[in-house]
């Protein structure tokens, strides 16, 4: 069976003090549930030496996660952050290629190629997310759209690479405008996303999560955990509310 993750990204929102909070309270509703789904919550940078603290404190099996690395090691980049400093800070996870990377500050599949390299080289596990804009979708693109995302970088990978790969499907046009994609829409793309997959690494598409990314909330989380493609959620607002966030885990 494939695994089953709800990841929480919490974006550019709470305070050090407000996150050191919100992971408190994840770790407690967390050990209150039966799940077989791995959790993982995703701070911004100046939170993860707490975030990451209170969850070894709290004996907690969250994970944790980066929102972005550099692309490069180390060197003369004023204000980026490598992935080694992550992975010194207890980083399992990196998201990487998020629709507000791409689309804000210019992250091209070059620049993600290099970015999972160096992710994968330091044993770490990218979420790697791709999506369709609303024109794209509307002018029938969408699959187009995201088969390039995944062919031009994730094709680059080998396939014991890949296995250690998440998967995000973002429809960029559902992230924060309360539009969410159906859950038909949803099977369908993230049926899609395997297919093309498989279509390079036969042996590895079906064990690959993929994760639905787009205004997840409790009040849709088991419509869509339900489909049969969709192996659970990369969720943004929803993951700032410590009992919402935990309805969607307990929506499996």
């Amino acid at each position: 069976m494939r695994k089953k993750i709800v990841a929480g990204n919490w974006k550019m929102n709470t305070t050090v003090a407000e996150g050191a909070l919100l992971a408190k309270q994840i770790c407690f509703l967390a050990r209150e549930m039966e799940t077989s789904a791995e959790i993982i919550v995703s701070p911004p940078f100046t939170h993860l030496e707490s975030v990451g603290r209170i969850l070894k404190e709290e004996k907690s099996h969250v994970a944790l996660a980066a929102q972005n690395c550099a692309s490069t090691e180390s060197g003369a980049y004023t204000g980026e952050v490598s992935v080694n400093m992550l992975k010194e800070l207890s980083c399992k996870y990196v998201i990487l290629g998020h629709s507000e990377r791409r689309e804000y500050y210019g992250e091209t599949n070059e620049i993600l190629l290099k970015k999972i390299n160096l992710v994968l080289a330091a044993g770490l596990h990218p979420i790697y997310c791709v999506g369709e804009k609303l024109e794209e979708r509307e002018s029938n693109r969408h699959f187009e759209v995201v088969a390039s995302q995944i062919k031009e970088v994730l094709y680059k990978l080998r396939g014991v690479e890949l296995a250690n790969v998440v998967v995000a499907y973002e429809p960029v046009w559902a992230i924060g405008t309360g539009k969410t994609a159906t859950s038909d829409q949803a099977e369908e793309m993230h049926a899609y996303i395997r297919r093309v997959i498989a279509d390079k690494f036969s042996s590895y598409a079906d064990q690959t999560p993929v994760l639905y990314g787009g205004s997840c909330k409790p009040s849709n989380a088991k419509e869509l955990f339900a489909m049969e493609n969709v192996d659970g959620g990369l969720i943004g607002g929803a993951s700032l509310i410590a009992q919402d966030f935990a309805a969607i885990i307990k929506s499996f």
